[in-house]
C-alpha cells in the first residue's frame, strides 16, 4: 500500500507493521513480528525490490515485534542496522525488558541482530530524520520524512483517532508526554505508527497532548 509517494506500508507484517521509504536509498523502519520475514521479502518483491536493494534498516526501539525479523533481514540485505544506544542493551539481551515485556520476551524470542550503528543526536540517514522520542521505551525513535512520520509505538491509530502508546506497555509516562509535546511541534501531514493505519494528521496530535 503506497502511502504517499515512495512511501509503502508493509501489509503482510500487518499487526506492527514495517514500512519502506524509496528516497535517497531504499530504507525499511522496523522489521515486524517474528515469522514474517519471508512474507516481507515477497512484498518487496512485488514492488520491483530485491532484498540487496535495501541499503539501511532502522529500528525504532528494541520490542520484539519491531526486531522480531531485523537479523534474517539483515542478512539477506546486507543493509546497515540501526538502533539507539539506550535500547541496544535489550535488543542484545544483556538487560531485561520491563514489566509486561519481560513475560512476553520469554515466550516470544526473536534471534539477535546484530546491531551496525547507533544513532547520533539529530541523526539523518537517506535523508530521513531521526528524532529521540523516548517514553515507550528508553531509546524509542521516530523518523520524519518529508511530510510522513514514522511513529513506531510513540502513538497508535484506529477509527481516525490517534491515541498515545498504551501505559500498561510505557516504560516512562512522564517522558512520552514530552515526546508527544515536543514531536507536535514539528511539521508533517502524515502518522505511520506501527499499529493502525497510517492516518493524516489534521488536529489528531493536538487531541493527544493535555
Amino acid at each position: 500500500m503506497e502511502v504517499v509517494k515512495g512511501v509503502h506500508l508493509i501489509e503482510s507484517a500487518k499487526g506492527s507493521y514495517v514500512y519502506l521509504i524509496l528516497g535517497q536509498e531504499p530504507v525499511l523502519i522496523d522489521t515486524g513480528m517474528p515469522g514474517r520475514a519471508q512474507a516481507i521479502v515477497a512484498e518487496l518483491r512485488q514492488l520491483g525490490l530485491n532484498m540487496t536493494d535495501i541499503a539501511h534498516i532502522l529500528l525504532t526501539h528494541h520490542d520484539v515485534d519491531h526486531i522480531g525479523n531485523a537479523k534474517y533481514l539483515q542478512s539477506l540485505s546486507g543493509a546497515k542496522l540501526w538502533a539507539s544506544a539506550e535500547d541496544l542493551p535489550y535488543i542484545e539481551g544483556t538487560a531485561k525488558r520491563p514489566g509486561f515485556k519481560r513475560l512476553l520476551n520469554s515466550v516470544v524470542k526473536p534471534q539477535i541482530p546484530n546491531i551496525d550503528a547507533t544513532y547520533r543526536p539529530g541523526e539523518t540517514i537517506a535523508d530521513l530524520e531521526v528524532i529521540p522520542t523516548p517514553g515507550h521505551t528508553p531509546g524509542h525513535v521516530s523518523v520524519l520524512y518529508g511530510d510522513t512520520l514514522f511513529a513506531g509505538d510513540l502513538v497508535t491509530s484506529s477509527k481516525n483517532v490517534l491515541k498515545a502508546a498504551p501505559a500498561f506497555l510505557t516504560w516512562d509516562k512522564e517522558a512520552l508526554r514530552s515526546s508527544l509535546a515536543e514531536v507536535g511541534q514539528r511539521s508533517f501531514d502524515w502518522v505511520c505508527p506501527a499499529h493502525g493505519f497510517p492516518i493524516q494528521r489534521g488536529n489528531l496530535w493536538e487531541a493527544l497532548l493535555p
